[in-house]
């Protein structure tokens, strides 16, 4: 696993789970397979998202993959890749997406040829969502997934409503809702815990010796997946956060994601990450970490600027009480933003455990 919310745990699968791969790599791809596909991402094949969501599900339909990794990650590079040689397919995080979307329009400088981009690890948002129909003439698909239970919720442009904000629907051959503590399954519009039905061909046999941790997530038939969303009437699943993630404040219980979703849409905002932290009065307060774009400075006015512009456009809990510039922020290697480690630095700070 990345180690987003703690250490890294191995994660045992069975060979079933390279067929159990398939229907949300087909459908978030709309359907891979295509006479001319050709797959590429900048993720690592050493992680689950680049060697299943990826490498292997093209071969199993005898699509080429490029193997290509740069030092490091640069949003110009992979355009200028990506149109050199044809890429059609690619698999990229959000992170990466955000990153060139800051850039100039990529079709005025580079003759892309993409029929599918996907997109997972963190929540992709409205913001993502409408620049790759502008500036890429697609439509992102997102899904969900994880180490432990992969791919079993999708979006398919082609065949259904990409809906801003919402991970998709169950991949076929999976079941996959959102529960409360007991496992029942709960109406439309009520957060829970998402979960996946047991059996499932991508679910873990186990955490690698760890039978403690595996039992604690298997539980009631369902695989917990830590995180916590709703399911509206249309079935399709939204994602509200991780469970450590979601903030308590005055009564409100709000996840990051919408929040660095609204603040990326700032000229000033490169990256941002939102995270709670201590109140007096609210429980939490919204805190925000942002690194700026180039040419931008950190200050008074530029955080009362980038105040204002979410108060105008998110509810009113939901704007952030306190910024902090920073160079950069906490990822893992596969791209996702590590606030757990944001959370105990702010502990640190002030003497809380």
């Amino acid at each position: 696993t990345s180690g987003t919310t703690g250490n890294p745990k191995g994660a045992l699968h069975a060979h079933r789970c390279l067929l159990g791969h398939l229907p949300g790599v087909e459908m978030f791809h709309n359907f891979l397979g295509q006479p001319g596909d050709l797959m590429w991402t900048p993720a690592d094949w050493a992680w689950i998202g680049g060697l299943m969501n990826t490498l292997m599900c093209a071969w199993h339909h005898g699509v080429p993959v490029v193997a290509h990794r740069a030092r490091k990650y640069d949003p110009e590079e992979a355009l200028a890749l990506m149109a050199r040689l044809g890429v059609r397919n690619t698999f990229m995080p959000p992170t990466a997406l955000r990153l060139m979307s800051k850039l100039p329009p990529p079709r005025d400088r580079h003759a892309l040829n993409l029929r599918s981009v996907a997109s997972a690890g963190e929540p992709v948002g409205t913001e993502l969502i409408q620049w790759g129909r502008e500036a890429l003439g697609l439509t992102i698909n997102e899904f969900y997934g994880q180490t432990e239970c992969n791919v079993v919720v999708a979006t398919c442009a082609e065949i259904m409503e990409a809906k801003s904000g919402a991970m998709g629907r169950p991949a076929p051959g999976h079941a996959v809702d959102v529960i409360d503590g007991d496992g029942n399954i709960l109406p439309p519009g009520r957060e829970g815990d998402l979960a996946c039905r047991a059996p499932d061909p991508v679910l873990l046999l186990e955490y690698w010796k760890n039978p403690a941790a595996t039992q604690a997530n298997l539980r009631d038939g369902w695989w917990r997946m830590g995180d916590t969303g709703y399911r509206d009437d249309e079935g399709y699943l939204w994602f509200v956060g991780r469970g450590d993630d979601v903030i308590t404040s005055a009564g409100y219980r709000i996840g990051p994601g919408e929040i660095e979703d609204c603040l990326s849409r700032h000229p000033a905002v490169q990256l941002a990450a939102v995270i709670g932290v201590p109140d007096p009065i609210r429980t939490e307060a919204v805190k925000a970490f942002i690194v700026l774009m180039p040419g931008f400075e950190g200050g008074t006015t530029t955080e009362r600027d980038i105040r204002e512009f979410v108060k105008t456009r998110l509810s009113s809990h939901e704007y952030p009480r306190q910024i902090e510039f920073v160079d950069q922020l906490p990822m893992t290697a596969t791209g996702k933003i590590k606030r757990k480690d944001l959370r105990d630095a702010e502990r640190a700070k002030t003497g809380d455990t």
